[in-house]
């Protein structure tokens, strides 16, 4: 499982990066679960709470599992993985504000 890429000697992979990425992402997903879980958090909480383990855990996985950074071939993958996040997000908040705009304008007439 050990992976080395000698040309530039940049990447080396082992089974640790992998062993740790999995205890992170299973620590991240059951503390929103357990949030949730338990019945006596507010929602505010409970809400940045599963927000910001989504986060981390997308991290999480960008590093330890695909091996992302900015010196693999000179940066290219991290400025397609902006790129990539900035058209996701247009089309995911477009697609929120056009479905808000037509529930208020059908629930108004």
């Amino acid at each position: 499982m050990n992976h080395v890429i000698k040309e530039d000697n940049t990447s080396h992979v082992n089974i640790k990066s992998y062993i740790i990425g999995f205890i992170l992402s299973i620590i991240l997903t059951n503390i929103p679960f357990w949030i949730v879980m338990a019945e006596n958090t507010s929602r505010s909480f409970m809400l940045v709470v599963v927000v910001s383990c989504a986060i981390i855990q997308i991290l999480v996985h960008l590093f330890c599992f695909l091996h992302l950074d900015n010196k693999t071939e000179n940066g290219w993958n991290m400025i397609a993985l902006v790129f990539s996040s900035i058209i996701i997000l247009i089309i995911v908040a477009g697609s929120i504000w056009i479905m808000w705009n037509l529930n208020y304008n059908m629930m108004v007439r």
